[in-house]
């Protein structure tokens, strides 16, 4: 999910959220997950715990950033952005005040695949904040006054992106291979796209994302089966049952370029890329202990040992998978002065051809698999965390009992696995490198 428009945290939430810390903790040594289908058919997964009065529910519609309309770019996160800003007969300013006495959490956004919503509330309000997000969901208002509002936003953070090293680097990523992919449109728009919205724009949007085809759900907290069902349908069931989504193709991704962008900063912003691969691909899991070890992120990784620890070059280097449904990408990212950009650049490409040629050892690997195994129960320890698990297992189509499987299907991860698709993702493919900052002499 996008970042721009986090949820209307609350203190009654927060504290509830610093309990449930502990009570999650346990529940992710046995996720019990129920599949909850309601009178209207409408599917949600489940994770009933009632330690805390605290339910989360994350759900998504098929179609993101990837739909909008030629020359409207920008569209879906504007309407991701307004659906909360009145609806019914509330105003935007009465939407907000409801929420905020309710202490109640609301909020959407959009990748390129998909369009996310989320919805936080304490059990004792649940039936005025479904009420509230089935208004959001079903009845969005658009009126003139937030939508511009929104747009004001909006276009601050694409004017704050033209000066920020990331985000520069990120959109040159995008643009050197993704090529004429719906992909590489900008998802936040340009400040022209944005203009030109208009109320029309988002009502038609709304009816072309929002439906019941290919809606995922997932629900945890303190709710049962019996009391979820009617909420699902009082949120979802009066949807339309599919729209005429844009048909958006597999990616054959471009590589081997290098670009460097010029901008006045002391340090050099560093990106390096390959082709990865989608999530449903029979390699991914190997893929994923490939990946911890070069640079996923722990001290011991081949990046940070080799980028900051050996040799100083920077505060970290990293790697990371990029699985979207068309296509995946490696990336690997580090920051350094300008004068050793070039050796740090270096020392990431070495990284990527040891991994291509020699691959870990047996050591690196048991460490990598046990590492992963350990730290899965660190990604519950909120129900927000085990929420948006739900729905992504959905959207992956990893299956119920995903959870129950996922370690064993880790540890079985072989050397000559890693070796395999090592070589299939950075033997086979020159990497894309991204530089930005001050030109080197």
């Amino acid at each position: 999910m996008a970042q721009r428009f986090p949820f209307h945290k609350t203190a009654a939430i927060a504290a509830a959220a610093l309990v449930a810390f502990l009570a999650f903790s346990r529940i992710a040594q046995a996720v019990e997950v129920q599949k909850v289908i309601s009178p209207e058919g409408i599917e949600a997964w489940l994770v009933e715990d009632h330690t805390v009065p605290i339910i989360a529910m994350n759900f998504s519609f098929d179609g993101g950033s990837t739909q909008d309309p030629v020359g409207k770019e920008g569209l879906t996160r504007l309407l991701a952005a307004s659906l909360d800003e009145g609806a019914g007969e509330l105003s935007s300013e009465e939407f907000q005040g409801r929420m905020e006495e309710l202490a109640v959490s609301i909020g959407f956004n959009t990748g390129r695949d998909r369009f996310y919503g989320s919805l936080r509330t304490l059990s004792p309000t649940l039936t005025e904040a479904s009420d509230l997000l089935a208004l959001a969901v079903n009845e969005p208002r658009f009126d003139e006054a937030p939508v511009d509002r929104m747009k004001t936003q909006l276009k601050t953070q694409i004017k704050r992106n033209e000066s920020d090293p990331n985000a520069i680097a990120g959109r040159s990523l995008a643009g050197a291979m993704f090529g004429n992919h719906l992909y590489a449109r900008p998802t936040l728009g340009t400040a022209k796209t944005l203009a030109a919205l208009e109320k029309s724009d988002l009502q038609m949007q709304h009816g072309k994302l929002l439906s019941k085809q290919g809606l995922t759900i997932g629900v945890v907290g303190a709710i049962n089966a019996e009391t979820l069902a009617p909420i699902l349908d009082k949120v979802f069931a009066g949807l339309p049952e599919q729209t005429d989504l844009t048909a958006v193709s597999d990616l054959e991704l471009l590589s081997g370029e290098t670009i460097h962008r010029e901008l006045s900063v002391p340090q050099t912003t560093i990106l390096l890329a390959v082709p990865g691969l989608m999530r449903d691909d029979p390699d991914y899991q190997a893929a994923y202990v490939m990946n911890h070890i070069l640079g996923g992120g722990t001290f011991t990784s081949w990046m940070y040992q080799e980028v900051r620890e050996k040799r100083g070059l920077s505060y970290g280097a990293s790697t990371s998978l990029s699985p979207y449904r068309h296509t995946g990408l490696l990336i690997g990212s580090a920051a350094t002065k300008t004068e050793r950009a070039k050796e740090t650049v270096g020392v990431m490409l070495e990284q990527l051809e040891r991994m291509a040629t020699t691959g870990p050892s047996n050591a690196e690997l048991d460490a990598a698999k046990r590492f992963i195994t350990g730290s899965y129960a660190l990604r519950f320890d909120s129900s927000g965390k085990i929420a948006r698990q739900l729905v992504a297992l959905q959207n992956a189509g990893l299956g119920i009992d995903y959870f129950d499987r996922r370690n064993s299907e880790i540890d079985a991860v072989t050397l000559e696995d890693v070796q395999r698709v090592a070589k299939r993702l950075l033997a086979e493919n020159k990497p894309t490198i991204i530089t930005v900052g001050q030109e080197q002499g």
